[in-house]
């Protein structure tokens, strides 16, 4: 049985990311990363469309935790010890440079992901962490003092382990985890747009507009730019939405209503009053004419049609009915889901390794001493913008320093 100071359970951001840490401290120790596939950091590779959002420029902790549905509460202690300006720092120390764009994601100055990826590996090789692929655990037993790690032909074992697999789509995935009596929060996906099949809306697809959207029956309501996509509703918003409301959303087997606010900025009365001045100042202009409102032009016409109104027809001949039917459409426009679309360059699933049984200061197990967990393994997830992979460099990081340090 071949024997190490540390196993690491998982070759994407977080393993390595803590493997690396691992190295950095005590290069002494004997690591070992299992990865099930052919390559390491494959997530890394994918992100931001080949570019690699590494972290969000988001430096207070308590703001920090905001962008996190599932995890706020119990990142606020581990993003004292670790932020995105930690981030920065490791690595500016290793010679790469990372810069904010405008919405404060971060990318490598070379807006290459691969840039990353050849740091990560150069420090691998540096403090000669051994990987072995195709490697996929199929037991944990805890023996003592030591851990017995059974893969397909042969059994390893180690003094301390780090689990960072990343999320399982299924629950079954994470069967060699609760075999060793960790709760396991069940997986769903919860970063997706909104499919609308056969609906109108969609011949405008490519347009964006800055909306107001809420699910009906919930309390989940988000603003932002809203994408018309050839399938659906998709975009910041739509993708911040279902983030939040993962859960309920697949409760409801991605069936349900929701609406979208046109115009967040304006209300019943506004726009009644603005009407009405049209009415009356330009009653011989035709009403597409006169439409000024901060609304692309394609989804001025689509709304004005659905309203029953012509772009031809003029504003003195439109009716009470007709102009409370527009403002109902530009405000409360609902529309009925029936499934959903992965977002697949940022796909995040939530659901993991239950939280209250991990202690955050140290990351810890609760219920196995010498025991660790780090990254989407955890039932943790966040919005886009580089804050998952802060979650993998914070909590790598934290388990790193704990094991080498106790």
């Amino acid at each position: 049985m071949s024997k190490y100071d540390i196993i690491i359970i998982g070759g994407g951001a977080a393993g390595i990311f803590a493997a690396i840490n691992i190295g950095t401290t005590n290069p002494n120790l004997k690591v070992l990363v299992l990865e099930k596939s052919t390559k390491l950091l494959s997530k890394v590779k994918v992100s931001g469309g080949g570019r690699c959002n590494v972290t969000h420029a988001c430096f207070e902790p308590k703001e920090l935790v905001k962008f996190y549905p599932r995890g706020e509460k119990e990142l606020l202690g581990p993003f004292h010890q670790f932020q995105p300006g930690d981030t920065i720092a490791w690595f500016a120390d290793r010679g790469i440079e990372l810069k904010i764009e405008a919405d404060g994601r971060m990318f490598p100055s070379t807006d290459d992901s691969q840039t990353i990826i050849d740091c990560f590996l150069t420090e691998v090789r540096k403090y000669n962490i051994e990987i072995r692929y195709q490697s996929t655990v199929e037991h944990i037993e805890r023996l003592e003092d030591k851990f017995k790690v059974q893969l397909q032909n042969e059994s390893l074992s180690c003094d301390k382990l780090i689990i960072a697999t990343g999320g399982f789509n299924k629950l079954e995935g994470y069967n060699f985890i609760s075999s060793m009596g960790h709760t396991i929060v069940p997986p769903n996906p919860s970063l997706f747009t909104f499919n609308l099949p056969n609906n109108e809306i969609l011949s405008l697809q490519g347009v964006v507009s800055d909306v107001e959207i809420k699910i009906l029956g919930s309390k989940f309501i988000e603003q932002g730019p809203l994408l018309i996509t050839h399938w659906g509703v998709s975009g910041p918003a739509v993708l911040k939405l279902s983030s939040w409301a993962s859960r309920f959303l697949n409760e409801k087997n991605y069936e349900f209503d929701f609406s979208v606010n046109w115009l967040p900025n304006d209300n019943h009365e506004s726009l009644k009053e603005l009407f009405t001045r049209y009415k009356q100042n330009y009653g011989g202009k035709k009403v597409f004419n006169q439409f000024e409102l901060a609304l692309p032009k394609k989804i001025k016409h689509f709304l004005l049609e659905k309203s029953g109104i012509s772009s031809e027809i003029k504003w003195a001949d439109v009716t009470k009915d007709q102009l409370n039917r527009l403002i109902e459409v530009l405000l409360n426009d609902i529309y009925q889901s029936k499934g959903k679309t992965t977002f697949k360059q940022e796909f995040v699933n939530c659901g993991g390794v239950k939280l209250n049984e991990i202690n955050f200061k140290t990351m810890e197990s609760k219920i196995i001493s010498g025991l660790y967990f780090a990254g989407e393994v955890l039932d943790i997830d966040a919005l886009t913008g580089g804050f998952n992979f802060q979650n993998a460099w914070t909590t790598g990081w934290i388990s790193s320093q704990s094991i080498v340090n106790n």
